[in-house]
């Protein structure tokens, strides 16, 4: 646990470009927004978006979606010395909804102005710039490498 923690600082530390940072603020803010609409005026309109499959009360799933969103966009957007670990957990929740926006086309609910089949499909083959836009700036990707890449031949006869 606190070698997953020291990469996601050692991730983290690098000095920070402008444009990096207003990228990483904006897809955070984006989210907590996304996280206070699910709690007040389209609470509604995303409970019609959790897919029948799906084994929960929909309007408790878009009341803890929309919690997790203000918290993980607020995260991305405060805690820059963890840029890395807060932009890698926001990818991985809008991974996880992916299925619900791929249930939406599969079965022809309209919401949020996505009316038509098109107009879902766009929306599915876009998603990933949204990965993208919460992985890349907040240096997620070096996160990854860190946690991934093998340890150096000395470390691995001290573990």
């Amino acid at each position: 646990m606190f070698k997953f923690l020291e990469a996601a600082r050692s991730a983290s530390g690098r000095r920070e470009r402008v444009f990096a940072a207003f990228l990483r603020v904006s897809a955070g803010l984006m989210l907590l927004g996304a996280g206070v609409t699910h709690l007040t005026v389209a609470r509604t309109e995303f409970q019609a978006q959790v897919p029948a499959w799906f084994p929960a009360d929909p309007d408790a799933v878009v009341l803890v979606s929309g919690v997790l969103e203000i918290l993980i966009g607020g995260a991305v957007v405060v805690l820059r010395r963890w840029r890395a670990l807060t932009g890698l957990v926001m990818t991985a929740f809008l991974v996880a909804v992916f299925p619900g926006n791929i249930a939406q086309y599969v079965g022809h609910v309209d919401g949020f102005g996505l009316d038509t089949d098109r107009a879902r499909l766009m929306r599915l083959v876009f998603e990933p710039l949204l990965w993208a836009w919460a992985f890349f700036p907040s240096h997620a990707w070096r996160l990854v490498l860190e946690l991934v890449r093998p340890a150096p031949v000395s470390d691995r006869s001290q573990s």
